[in-house]
C-alpha cells in the first residue's frame, strides 16, 4: 500500500471511533495502533475529562524538532445523514462521515507523512486533544504544559485544521483573531405594564446598551488583520407574560478583534460603558490575537503546497479560534489544511485526492524542515 491507500484507511478507522467533544477512549486507542509501529513513543493522559495524545519519535541528538497538531474530537453529527456519520462510507470521490475534514482527515494524513519520513532525518511529533470543539480547557492547553515539562518542545509546528477556502491549496493561517464574550445582564423592578411608574423596565437599558455597543466602530483592521467587529449573540428575557414588566433581561456580546486590542482592553471598554446603564458584564476571553509574521516558515509550506497543487496558498488570519491561539505560545505555528466548506455540516466529506495529496504536503514540509532542504 502507498501513502494514498494508506491515507484513507487511517482516516476510515478514526473517523468509525464516535468521538464527540470531550473525546476518549476508542478514537485515541486507534491512534495510537497507527504511530506506535512506526517508533514513536506514545504519551496519553486524562485532564478533566479529555483525553490528549503527545507521541514523538526522537531523531539524532540535536537534530531539529517538527510537530503536528490538532484534534480528534467532533461535533455532534445531528440528524439526516445518508449514510452513518461515524460509518465512513467512499460514494464516488468522496469520504463521508463526521470529522472527515475537521479533522480527522488531517490527522491521518500526519500518520501518514511521517510514516514516510525517516527517523535519522529529525525528531517528529503529534500533539493531539480531544477538546478542541469543547471548552478547550483541558486539551492543548494541557499538552504545552506536558511538552515543556517533559522538554520536548518543538522547533516549529503545523495545525491540520481545515484552512483551504474555494480550493484545496489556496489558503494558509498565519495568525488569527482573538475572542472575547462578554455576558450582560440589566436588573430592574417588576411590575404591571399599565403601571410603568411604579416598576423599572430592564428591557429599556438593556436596549439601549445594546445600541451603543452595536454602534461602536473598533478599528479599521491592520496589515494582517481586518476590522474587530462586535456582534450581539443572544438576548434572553424569560418573560412569559404579556402584562408583565420584567426583573430582570440578559444578552450576550462576541467580539472578535485584531492585534491592536487584548481581550481584557475590550472587556474593560464593554464594562464602562454597562455600568452608563447600571448593567453587569461578565468576559470570558477564549483566545488572543496573534500572528507568525510571514517568512522561511510560510514559504516552506508555500512551496510544499504548490509543488503538490499547482497553487501558491494565501497567507491570511480570517476564520475563527482554533489550538494554534495555545501553541504560538510554544512555537512559532502555521495552519494548513482541507477545504472547509463541508466541516460541522451534515453529510460532511473529503475528496480522496486531496486526503493523498495532504499527506504528501505534509511529507514534503515535515522533510524539509528538519533537514533544511528544498520541499
Amino acid at each position: 500500500m502507498g501513502i494514498s491507500s494508506d491515507v484513507v484507511t487511517l482516516a476510515e478507522r478514526l473517523i468509525a471511533c464516535e468521538s464527540v467533544t470531550p473525546a476518549r477512549g476508542p478514537v485515541f486507542d486507534a491512534l495510537a495502533e497507527m504511530l506506535a509501529p512506526l517508533g514513536f513513543e506514545i504519551d496519553r493522559f486524562e485532564r478533566g475529562g479529555v483525553e490528549n495524545l503527545f507521541a514523538i519519535r526522537r531523531g539524532p541528538a540535536g537534530s531539529r524538532h517538527f510537530a503536528f497538531a490538532g484534534h480528534v474530537d467532533v461535533v455532534p453529527p445531528g440528524e439526516g445523514w445518508t449514510s452513518g456519520a461515524f460509518s465512513p462510507e467512499v460514494r464516488g470521490n468522496l469520504l463521508y462521515g463526521r470529522g472527515a475534514v475537521d479533522m480527522k482527515g488531517a490527522v491521518a494524513a500526519m500518520v501518514a507523512a511521517v510514516a514516510e519520513v525517516p527517523a535519522e532525518a529529525g525528531t517528529v511529533s503529534l500533539i493531539i486533544t480531544g477538546d478542541e470543539e469543547g471548552e478547550a480547557l483541558h486539551g492543548t492547553r494541557a499538552l504545552i504544559e506536558r511538552m515543556r515539562t517533559r522538554g520536548d518542545v518543538p522547533d516549529l509546528c503545523l495545525v491540520g485544521e481545515p484552512t483551504s477556502a474555494q480550493r484545496f491549496g489556496d489558503t494558509m493561517k498565519v495568525g488569527r483573531r482573538g475572542s472575547v464574550n462578554v455576558f450582560l445582564e440589566v436588573v430592574g423592578v417588576q411590575g404591571h405594564v399599565a403601571y410603568p411608574h411604579l416598576a423599572d423596565n430592564p428591557l429599556t437599558r438593556l436596549v439601549a446598551l445594546l445600541a451603543e455597543l452595536d454602534a461602536l466602530v473598533l478599528d479599521e483592521g491592520t496589515a494582517w488583520f481586518q476590522p474587530s467587529n462586535l456582534e450581539i449573540t443572544e438576548i434572553e428575557v424569560g418573560n412569559p407574560a404579556h402584562n408583565v414588566i420584567p426583573e430582570r433581561a440578559k444578552a450576550r456580546i462576541s467580539i472578535r478583534f485584531n492585534d491592536l486590542h487584548s481581550g481584557a482592553s475590550l472587556a474593560a471598554r464593554v464594562e464602562e460603558i454597562a455600568a452608563r446603564y447600571r448593567a453587569s458584564a461578565h468576559a470570558v476571553i477564549s483566545g488572543e490575537p496573534f500572528l507568525t509574521e510571514p517568512g522561511p516558515f510560510s514559504e516552506l509550506i508555500a512551496r510544499a503546497v504548490e509543488a503538490e497543487t499547482g497553487l501558491v496558498p494565501e497567507a491570511s488570519t480570517t476564520g475563527g479560534t482554533s489550538d494554534a491561539r495555545f501553541l504560538k505560545n510554544l512555537c512559532p505555528v502555521i495552519e494548513f489544511g482541507l477545504i472547509n466548506a463541508t466541516m460541522h455540516k451534515r453529510d460532511e466529506a473529503v475528496a480522496l485526492d486531496d486526503l493523498a495529496t495532504l499527506a504528501r504536503i505534509y511529507r514534503r514540509i515535515a522533510l524539509a524542515t528538519l533537514t533544511g532542504d528544498k520541499p
